[in-house]
């Protein structure tokens, strides 16, 4: 078998397939090939314009306009020579879409998925002669057997500091018997001196090393080189007895090197080395591409039941997970499968779990949406979800099932795996919730009828704890003097958004939502609803015990809590962990805005929206007056308040093939598959009031991409201004007070899928849009529950004989 057609065995795989150069990169005119044919050098297009080509890449200079009527770059270029200004044209092979680059050409940037080229009569930068960062493309011959992929790896950053599992992984896309060819482009600086070797990776993760010496060689100033090379065997011949076993032995060789870093055959994730995994998967695997398959199942038992409880002092109702406030902690390993049975034992209501962030890739039967892809689970009924941790990082799971969570149904994922930088101490979840005396149900069924400010939260729970007037304590977290803590920051708050800090510590970023991010520090940090942040934490201040401050955000307008100001927890060096803190907080100007800087380990690059491209989704409220004189407040998208059927989930449609969907199911219909999708959210005036607040917009089934925000009104050519290179990815995001979300995704995973606002007085009331992705082949992918029916039917039984509550709301 070609070895590339079992790439996929092996943890390099995923990065192998990331490098290819897409076959849509070999683009013709008069049967020549442009790239790689005319590669760095002259080509006269049938405008006798003159052009130097680059392959693969594009620069990065101002873009003048776009088109998606050339197919080649070739076509690229005569339109090019029909445009205005137009010095130089980038040509993305993947969506066939030219940019016209000028009046200056900018700088080159590697990127399989372009090409470009250079008019010869203009003056550029660096995007034709010479560059501080040049394409050197690597080409191997070494032949392979099944399961075997190939890697790079050197002396500097670029190459992996000589740990193949963050070095380059070589794509096989041109090998053949005859030809062996392994290839992979890097960027890397002009002048530096690089010296490198390849290595086998096996379907296990074993590693076996070319033999001595090292290669090595400048990169020299042009833009883009390519260096050739053979597999170095060991020399048959009996070794000396100076030549040591371990450059000998197959897969323990040592590369020769300057390098305080030495080459190892595998890469153990510790203290020192956050950044490996196991199985040659390392935090530079992308987990939406490629994941390890453990073949182990972690097993979890949730009784829900109706219990009183008293976590800040005050005793109130509570819906517990195995009687505990927040519920169990769900922990694996990066993937692992994940089972969780759940039993209703609930007086009088049904429940559902969703499984926040969680991807469910090909799975979405297992979404837990009751009305969109399952009935909810009726009182003494049991259902088992199952779903594999192809991501991992920091969630919560919580009760879909109206906003029940509020009173209780939620609890913590923990997905061990990779992080972007090194920590000591694993301190796990901590999450943050606003808490009410009063049922959150009771709130809600009063604020679906008021003209008045939603209801105002109690108090707040840190780790499920917090003391009031009632008594309660304050949670506690140790510290080690000198060591490095990650703590899992999570807000699964039902209407507050918080601002957290530390008295006299930073914390350095590592990930947001699931999503690992170049680390930076922060002294503070805001945390929307649904949203969670894996922070370090080093324990480098005088020992003692600091205010751990968690403030609602009022002012700004993005909650209300009586005890604002008051809402904290204890970190405390070990030996001072009975000291009352007195130390002072961080000073900072409150806000409703997501944290900037988050830029995503995996550089992605996103198609440009073109105008017109994006789909309009407008936010807004609608108090309306009913005949008996009370009024029903609404959040509309597009005009409609979302209202699903608990009877009838968005997936029956599907398995019937039924498309008479209800109007205010706010369904919008994604049929084909693997499209870029771009939408924009944006909030306008309601009727009668003009009520402008930020909503932390969640959507399921997908990370997004955040292309932008804005605070004024959307228009069209704004979609010329957002970041479409590596921007913010995440699966919730701010949408500002009265103005825009830009957002992008693929739609790679057919299913039944929600949008929402994570406010639950604001979902509840409707504000919500299902989208119905690759329709035809959910059956087939989606796979949904073979219990399907079963539940349905215990749930219409249910729900048909004279149930204590009816559904008021959304449903969600």
């Amino acid at each position: 078998m070609h070895p590339s057609q079992c790439l996929r065995v092996s943890a390099f795989a995923a990065t192998v397939l990331a490098s290819a150069i897409p076959q849509g990169a070999l683009e013709e005119r008069a049967g020549t090939p442009i790239c790689p044919t005319y590669a760095n050098k002259v080509y006269t297009d049938s405008n006798n314009v003159q052009y130097t080509v680059y392959c693969p890449g594009f620069t990065n200079g101002p873009t003048i306009a776009t088109t998606n009527s050339a197919t080649n770059l070739a076509e690229c270029m005569q339109a090019c020579d029909n445009q205005s200004g137009c010095v130089a044209a980038n040509f993305h092979t993947g969506v066939n879409q030219c940019s016209f680059i000028g009046p200056t050409v900018g700088s080159y940037v590697y990127d399989s998925s372009f090409n470009y080229a250079v008019k010869v009569s203009a003056t550029s930068g660096s995007g034709s002669g010479t560059c501080s960062s040049v394409a050197v493309t690597f080409n191997e011959l070494v032949t392979t057997t099944w399961g075997q992929s190939v890697n790079l790896t050197g002396s500097i950053s670029q190459l992996g500091n000589w740990s193949p599992g963050l070095g380059v992984a070589l794509s096989a896309n041109q090998y053949s018997n005859s030809n062996p060819l392994w290839s992979a482009t890097v960027n890397l600086p002009a002048g530096t001196t690089v010296q490198y070797k390849y290595v086998t990776v096996a379907g296990d993760g074993t590693i076996n090393w070319e033999a001595d010496p090292n290669h090595s060689f400048v990169v020299p100033s042009a833009c883009s080189t390519t260096i050739s090379d053979t597999w170095q065997q060991l020399s048959t011949a009996t070794p000396s007895a100076t030549k040591s076993l371990s450059s000998i032995v197959s897969g323990t060789i040592t590369a020769s090197t300057t390098s305080s870093a030495a080459p190892t055959s595998t890469c153990t994730n510790s203290p020192s080395s956050r950044n490996c995994w196991s199985g040659g998967f390392s935090v530079e695997t992308d987990f939406d591409t490629n994941w390890p398959n453990t073949g182990r199942t972690v097993s979890y038992n949730f009784d829900i039941t109706n219990v009183t409880l008293a976590p800040d002092g005050f005793t109130r109702p509570v819906l517990a997970i195995n009687g505990q406030y927040p519920g169990p902690t769900i922990e694996a390993n990066w993937g692992d499968m994940i089972s969780v049975t759940v039993n209703n034992k609930l007086q009088n209501n049904g429940t559902s779990i969703h499984w926040h962030g969680i991807r469910q890739y090909h799975n979405n039967g297992q979404d837990g949406v009751p009305g969109v892809t399952e009935c909810p689970l009726a009182p003494g009924q049991s259902k088992t979800y199952t779903f594999q941790a192809t991501q991992y990082g920091s969630s919560w799971y919580h009760s879909h099932f109206s906003c029940q969570y509020g009173d209780g149904v939620v609890g913590q994922i923990m997905i061990h795996g990779p992080a972007t930088a090194n920590y000591d101490i694993e301190l796990g979840p901590l999450p943050l919730t606003d808490w009410y005396y009063q049922t959150v149900n009771y709130h809600a069924s009063l604020a679906e009828h008021q003209n008045a400010l939603p209801p105002e939260a109690d108090n707040a729970l840190i780790n499920g704890s917090m003391t009031s007037n009632s008594g309660g304590k304050y949670a506690l977290t140790p510290l080690t003097q000198g060591k490095k803590h990650r703590v899992r920051l999570m807000n699964t708050a039902v209407d507050n958004h918080f601002v957290v800090s530390l008295d006299g510590h930073q914390m350095q970023v590592i990930a947001s939502d699931f999503v690992p991010v170049e680390p930076f520090m922060v002294d503070t940090l805001f945390i929307g609803i649904g949203q969670r942040y894996d922070v370090i934490i080093t324990a480098d201040q005088s020992p003692g015990a600091y205010w751990f401050r968690a403030d609602i955000q009022d002012k700004a307008g993005c909650g209300s809590n009586f005890n604002n100001g008051n809402i904290r927890s204890v970190f405390a060096y070990v030996g001072h962990e009975t000291e009352n803190p007195i130390s002072t907080a961080h000073s900072y100007t409150q806000t409703c805005n997501d944290q900037s800087g988050l830029v995503p380990h995996w550089n992605s690059y996103v198609p440009i929206g073109k105008t017109g491209t994006f789909t309009e989704l407008t936010t807004s409220q609608l108090q309306q007056n009913e005949n008996d004189g009370s009024i029903t407040v609404y959040w509309q998208i597009n005009g409609s308040a979302l209202s699903i059927d608990w009877d009838k989930p968005t997936l029956e449609y599907v398995r019937t093939g039924s498309s008479g969907f209800p109007s205010d199911s706010n369904l919008i219909q994604l049929p084909n598959a693997n499209v870029w999708t771009y939408w924009v959210i944006q909030e306008v005036a309601g009727n009668p009031y003009n009520v402008a607040v930020p909503h932390p917009i969640h959507l399921h089934g997908h990370d997004f991409y955040v292309l932008g925000t804005g605070t004024t009104t959307w228009t069209a050519a704004d979609a010329n201004s957002l970041n479409y290179n590596n921007p913010t990815r995440r699966d919730v995001a701010m949408l500002p007070t009265n103005g825009w979300l830009a957002l992008a995704f693929q739609t790679d995973n057919p299913g039944a899928w929600l949008m929402h606002c994570h406010i639950a007085w604001h979902a509840d009331e409707g504000l919500a849009v299902q989208f119905l992705e690759s329709a035809s082949q959910i059956q087939n992918v989606g796979n949904i529950p073979s219990d399907f029916d079963s539940q349905c039917n215990a749930w219409e039984s249910y729900y048909s004989n004279n149930p204590a509550y009816l559904q008021h709301d959304s449903g969600i």
